[in-house]
């Protein structure tokens, strides 16, 4: 079957992205080049500009891809609560390492990026986590306990806990699966965590 003009475009715009994601592996999107995309594609560097208006302009597509992954990430965390404390710390992290190792271009993308990168992408990156934070907020809204809880502290633990989890995914990052190091990660993060949890457990919010 013929590939339609617009199905060919669509596999270029894509072998664009996987290349700047490949590309920025080494370096940052400030440093990268579009002729360096270009060439690792296979088009003029004039073709560039038929798919993206900038360089930037790919970081903010990687951008959204990214935090697609981190939201679906925090999805998986949420699924994997359990009945205790204990059960929603353990399998929260282990669906971290196995996202981490999953979708390791796209967490690595987010860490090199979120204060390296151009000021578009990095306040991209800042509102998705902001983002993130908000909804597990909610989230926490439901949970035993945190009826007494006012809405800023609910928002402050949410952003502790999603922060502790980006540091520690931008961490994994640079581990080898399986290797000491993860597992030295995995364990710092589940401590974090269960400090986190037993603070809020006595938690009131003052009136």
């Amino acid at each position: 079957m013929t590939e339609s003009r617009v199905e060919r475009k669509g596999r270029t715009r894509r072998a664009i992205l996987d290349a700047a994601l490949a590309l920025s592996d080494d370096t940052t999107l400030v440093a990268l080049s579009l002729r360096q995309v270009a060439k690792e594609v296979g088009i003029v560097p004039t073709a560039f500009y038929r798919h993206f208006p900038s360089i930037e302009d790919l970081g903010l597509a990687l951008v959204e891809e990214s935090l697609d992954t981190l939201r679906a990430l925090l999805r998986e965390l949420r699924r994997a609560a359990g009945e205790d404390a204990g059960t929603i710390i353990d399998g929260s992290v282990a669906v971290l390492v196995e996202q981490v190792r999953g979708h390791h271009a796209h967490f690595g993308f987010l860490a090199r990026e979120r204060f390296a990168g151009p000021a578009g992408v990095r306040a991209a990156i800042a509102r998705g986590i902001e983002l993130a934070e908000r909804e597990l907020a909610t989230d926490l809204a439901h949970l035993p306990g945190t009826d007494v809880w006012s809405e800023r502290d609910l928002q402050i633990l949410s952003a502790l806990i999603v922060g502790a989890m980006v540091t520690t995914a931008e961490r994994l990052v640079t581990a080898e699966p399986g290797s000491p190091e993860e597992h030295r990660i995995a364990e710092a993060a589940r401590t974090q965590l269960r400090m986190l949890l037993i603070g809020a457990q006595s938690w009131k919010s003052r009136d």
